[in-house]
């Protein structure tokens, strides 16, 4: 009788503990699945902003483009359309997202001296021009999205710092004469226009796969 007890106690025990092992495996999922959510919104938020950030860098890019080749005349389209060497290349390198994303950081970096330099030229051959500001805005926004790139590394690759650009510092074209001064300005910037295209778009495939993957391991989407 007493054999009989003890085996009946034994068996309720082992069925507490198989719902309390079911009720925390429960619980588990539960808390895995919310903090999956919180951080795929986080990832989406992050991406977003930089999506909007470089569709607006691309637009007011765009207008600085059209108010320099107003200024310049019927020569303009000529200017724009003219090979100049030591431009930086507008295309986005690397196979994995990390290689990617610091290829567009690294880009930005080294387009930033060219800026910096068709603004000083402009400042020579127009000191009084509307162009001076609508480069300033679209310096200044270059720079913005360079720090969120930055920050967008850094969250999804915390353990892999970003490289160096290759060669050490850009090298700036020599002094220029008037005409290749306003060719060179007019090329940085349409060069400049579609990096801006490259990011928007590199960025639009990392906010709709990434933010569906939370693992950085998983990030496989542009093989």
């Amino acid at each position: 009788m007493n054999g009989h007890v003890k085996n009946m106690h034994l068996q309720q025990l082992v069925e507490k503990a198989a719902t309390l092992l079911c009720f925390l495996l429960l619980l588990a999922v539960d808390s895995t699945k919310t903090v999956a959510a919180g951080r795929n919104q986080e990832c989406g938020y992050d991406l977003q902003q930089t999506l909007r950030l470089s569709r607006l860098v691309h637009k007011e890019t765009g207008n600085l483009i059209k108010k320099y080749k107003a200024s310049e005349g019927e020569m303009a389209e000529l200017f724009c359309k003219a090979s100049v060497s030591g431009i930086p290349d507008p295309n986005i390198s690397g196979l994995e997202p990390s290689e990617r994303i610091a290829s567009i950081y690294t880009q930005l970096q080294v387009f930033s001296p060219h800026l910096k330099r068709v603004h000083e030229q402009q400042m020579d051959l127009q000191p009084k021009s509307p162009l001076l500001n609508l480069i300033n805005i679209v310096r200044d926004q270059s720079r913005r999205l360079t720090l969120r790139i930055n920050n967008i590394y850094r969250i999804f690759f915390p353990n892999l710092p970003l490289p160096e650009p290759a060669g050490g510092p850009t090298t700036l074209p020599p002094p220029q004469n008037v005409f290749q001064q306003k060719v060179y300005g007019c090329v940085v910037l349409t060069t400049y226009k579609k990096l801006l295209t490259n990011i928007f778009k590199d960025m639009r495939t990392l906010k709709s796969k990434v933010c569906r993957r939370a693992p950085a391991s998983e990030f496989n989407f542009f093989r």
